[in-house]
């Protein structure tokens, strides 16, 4: 107001400065708030008041007259002078408080004309807002859908809480310790399933807002067939260096190279009330509250800044949150607390992944702020073993900064000697440059603790460590329901009454009230900010001309591509091979499903079906028991082995066509892991559709009704696919009798191998059974009790003693052998039959059931392979597209994934490149407007 009146007329403000000062040194408080107003104005005049400030009040009072060279008119000049004297001062001041509220008003009104320009034009949503029922009612169901999901999350918690709560009951001391450990876990795996649904719903709700907001933004594009006015909005200034330090939060961790960037580090011994302490800064009630135990377990990044509402933010979410609305404080206090505890992971406590949140507001002081979990010296049970370190490591990573401005937060209501941090931030600060000390509970502490050790702590000679400044707050009154502005009216009426703060020579009134503490960080922030991000924008510059001539040496012909480029590239190849399975012939696919349809089945058509009925025996009963053993397969196994054999051929062919794409002249090798891991994780999700077994049920039942061979043709191609299957089946049999019996002679003699004594006890068991089968040709697949004892008896003979297992054993691969060659045996004999089968039928002199039942389970391939391809080409090729894109999505919101996919020097350049121009870019444009507001 001084400054206002002193442009407009300098020679009276002159004056009235005189005068002003005369009225006011009659109430101390009152020259208090004018001295820290003229210090923030920074007049000339303001810097008077400063200097009057700091004399003591009996000085001011007794001798500043006689400084300025003032007389007091004597008494027996009487009373009239006096009177005069008075009323001239009085007009005096009328012009000042008359030219003031001029001034304030057209600053007033000039500074809402610029906010109010600032602003965006939006004249053009008063025609483009839909009127329609369609949005109204896509609208109420969006609000139906989130409130769904959250009574659930709220049942699913308070199910948690009670099962919590009995399991905290406490244990009888007769129970076992196991039963309360396994009671323990049950509850921690509940509570992860309650995390990961809430995960997952908070996923689903963030896309269907960011898809609410594309769906509205094309309807009104469409409807006002007309683009949106693009003028920008003009980001603050704290927004902008926020923005600077999230970039810089993942590209150096460690504050090794150039990430010293100021940034205000809460820190404190728990419980102390650093929260407390940001919260009253903030002027909100933001942070999650308990009882004595750990609340903050994850650091959390809070960018203040000034603004028309008072509303908060999170980084990665576009919801607004109203502070002047006990609803939305509530959901925003539950989101902290519900982002703290999903950055836990691995049985840890505290996790170093940052929340990053932006808090606006009317008076707010700009700066950007990092509340850490509170320091403890001993553990709970419930705590990770390596809290502590955790904790202590977090801290001085943080405070390692040289350019961090460190907050120490000491509770006052407790023995100096039991602090733990300021040992902590004498390590990291042992010159106290860049560390402010704040009391607080001091309204406790004048009830507990000893004055003299207050002003010891206030005045800096208590504590080994230095500090820049040294304040005391009150930041609440043990309610948890009193708001902010409660909080601040008591610790203003407690520094006014308080007769320790109100002593003679006990502490400065700047050093008192979160509101100066704030002013006090921002003022010591922004001054740090223009001493060092210069420096900062020089380092960038020259790190990103090294990466520069790095990547023309080593990439001259490639495009610094970062990972989500080349992801989306990769995610184009693939969705692009799977296009061509439905571009692969019929003849391919037909063969490939009857080759791996064969392969599925041929076991169970041996073992099961064709070795039974044809050792049985009786020609005569072999068509009745291969009719039923067939039906049963066909009803219960045969379709879904025909599925498990259709999807398995999709995921072969779907395979040989990426291997086929790496072989290409323009492949890029550094997809490869990522094309591998995303069709593998789609295989492994997609299953084939369900109603395709009972439709392949159907199919192959009425197949198998069929028993008669149609044509010469077929009947060749069933003799030839028997004697194909029992070849393959003889040379498996020979391959267990070679390791049986070991190797013949000639092999023994060339390749200097010898026989073991199992093998050559075996080699006698064979030969007593090749007498029997060399007797009777058409011997059962089983040896009667009367054959294994001659055969003991007569290995008994040459000093070989076995049991009757033993020559079971040996019997079965020598019989199965043995069978199989009869079998060749008679389907060469079946390959010139046909015309007598047409003729006789099953009285045909020729046994040639098992052709026939080979042909019968070739048509039931064939069919099969017929509607497993159509299947595939006209539905399953474009599920698993639907799969791969799913997982594609997956992928793509997972930067952890994607981190160790793609890699290599040539991604890790690149990214490191990429980084550093943003980086840079934003730090100019900081910059540029930090200069611009000087």
């Amino acid at each position: 107001m001084l400054r206002i009146y002193q442009n407009t007329n300098r020679r009276t403000a002159r004056k009235a400065v005189v005068y002003s000062t005369k009225v006011v040194c009659c109430n101390h408080s009152t020259l208090c708030n004018i001295t820290s107003q003229s210090r923030r104005t920074g007049s000339a005049s303001g810097a008077r008041w400063e200097q009057h400030s700091n004399r003591s009040h009996e000085e001011f009072l007794l001798g500043g007259n006689q400084a300025r060279g003032w007389t007091i008119p004597p008494h027996s000049r009487g009373y009239g002078m006096f009177v005069v004297r008075i009323l001239r001062g009085a007009l005096k001041l009328r012009y000042i408080v008359l030219g003031g509220a001029v001034g304030g008003g057209v600053s007033l009104s000039k500074k809402y004309e610029d906010w109010k320009d600032g602003l965006p034009d939006l004249k053009w949503l008063e025609d483009a807002l839909p009127q329609g029922e369609r949005w109204t009612q896509f609208s109420k169901n969006l609000i139906e859908v989130g409130s769904t999901v959250k009574n659930a999350i709220e049942i699913a918690k308070d199910d948690i809480k009670s099962k919590t709560t009995v399991a905290a009951l406490g244990i009888p001391a007769d129970e076992s310790r196991k039963k309360y450990d396994k009671l323990q876990s049950q509850v921690e795996t509940l509570q992860t399933e309650i995390m990961n649904v809430q995960i997952k719903y908070q996923k689903e709700l963030e896309k269907m807002e960011k898809e609410n907001r594309e769906l509205r933004q094309q309807y009104l594009i469409l409807k006002t067939n007309k683009k949106p006015t693009a003028k920008r909005i003009k980001k603050s200034l704290i927004d902008m260096y926020s923005e600077v330090l999230d970039e810089l939060s993942g590209y150096d961790t460690g504050y090794t190279m150039a990430d010293h960037l100021p940034r205000v580090v809460v820190v404190g011994d728990q419980s102390s009330g650093k929260t407390s302490v940001l919260e009253s800064i903030a002027k909100a009630r933001i942070f999650p509250r308990g009882s004595g135990e750990m609340m903050t377990r994850a650091p959390v990044k809070v960018t203040l800044a000034e603004g028309p509402y008072h509303v908060a933010q999170f980084r990665d979410n576009d919801r607004e949150y109203d502070l002047t609305k006990e609803s939305d404080l509530a959901d925003l206090r539950r989101e902290v607390e519900f982002r703290m505890r999903s950055s836990v992971r691995g049985g840890k406590t505290v996790s170093n992944e940052v929340i990053a949140m932006t808090v606006k507001g009317p008076g707010l002081q700009r700066m950007v702020l990092v509340d850490l979990p509170g320091i403890i010296s001993t553990m709970t049970v419930d705590m990770a073993s390596d809290t502590k370190d955790s904790i202590h490591q977090m801290t001085k990573h943080y405070m390692s900064n040289p350019n961090a401005i460190i907050l120490c937060i000491q509770d006052g209501s407790v023995d100096a000697e039991r602090s733990n941090v300021t040992d902590l931030v004498m390590q990291c600060d042992p010159l106290g440059r860049r560390t402010i000390f704040v009391l607080t509970k001091v309204d406790l502490a004048e009830e507990l603790a000893d004055p003299e050790r207050i002003r010891k702590i206030l005045s800096g000679k208590l504590f080994p460590m230095k500090a820049l400044g040294y304040y005391a707050v009150v930041t609440g009154r043990g309610r948890k329901d009193d708001s902010i502005d409660a909080i601040r009216q008591y610790e203003e009426d407690f520094f006014k009454n308080s007769k320790l703060f109100h002593r003679r020579g006990v502490i400065m009134p700047h050093q008192v009230t979160s509101r100066n503490l704030s002013l006090a960080v921002s003022d010591r922030f922004w001054k740090m900010v223009r001493e060092t991000i210069e420096q900062q924008a020089d380092a960038f510059k020259a790190t990103r001309f090294n990466l520069e001539t790095e990547w023309k040496n080593n990439f001259p012909r490639l495009r610094e591509s970062g990972r989500d480029e080349l992801f989306d590239k990769a995610k184009g190849e693939i969705l692009d091979e799977v296009v061509t399975l439905s571009q692969i012939s019929a003849k391919k696919w037909d063969d490939a499903l009857t080759h791996k349809l064969w392969e599925k089945l041929s076991n169970y058509v041996f073992e099961n079906v064709y070795l039974p009925a044809a050792q049985s025996g009786s020609q005569n009963s072999f068509n009745t028991m291969v009719d039923i053993k067939l039906r049963q397969w066909a009803e219960q196994a045969l379709p879904a082995k025909s599925v498990e054999a259709g999807w398995e051929a999709l995921q072969q062919e779907f395979i040989s066509l990426m291997e086929r794409a790496k072989k290409a002249h323009d492949h890029d090798g550094v997809f490869d892991q990522l094309k591998s891991a995303v069709v593998d994780e789609a295989i492994r999700r997609h299953s084939w559709e369900d109603k395709a077994i009972d439709m392949l049920r159907v199919i192959q039942l009425n197949t198998l009704e069929d028993r008669f061979v149609h044509d010469k043709t077929e009947w060749d191609q069933a003799v030839k696919f028997l004697e194909n299957s029992v070849n393959t089946k003889l040379e498996q049999t020979d391959e267990t009798l070679s390791q049986m019996f070991g190797p013949g002679p000639w092999t023994r003699f060339v390749y200097w191998k010898s026989i073991t004594q199992d093998q050559q006890k075996r080699r006698s068991v064979k030969g007593e059974l090749d007498k029997i089968l060399k007797n009777d040709a058409k011997h059962l697949p089983t040896l009667s009790y009367d054959e294994l004892t001659t055969v003991r008896k007569n290995l008994q003979r040459d000093n070989v003693d076995v049991d009757t297992d033993y020559i079971r054993q040996t019997w079965f691969p020598v019989y199965r052998k043995y069978f199989l060659q009869q079998a060749l045996h008679r389907a060469k004999d079946c390959r010139k039959a046909y015309y007598l089968y047409t003729q006789q039928g099953t009285e045909c002199e020729v046994s040639c059931n098992d052709v026939v039942l080979f042909w019968r389970i070739q048509q039931v391939i064939k069919v099969t392979g017929n509607a497993l391809r159509q299947q595939v080409i006209n539905r399953e090729a474009r599920r698993l597209d639907k799969e791969i894109k799913a997982v594609l999505d997956e992928f793509s919101d997972d930067e952890e994934r994607k981190g160790y996919l793609l890699t290599g020097k040539r991604v890790q350049l690149a990214e490191e490149l990429i980084k550093v121009r943003q980086i840079q870019e934003k730090l100019e444009e900081f910059i540029n407007s930090l200069n611009q507001e000087k």
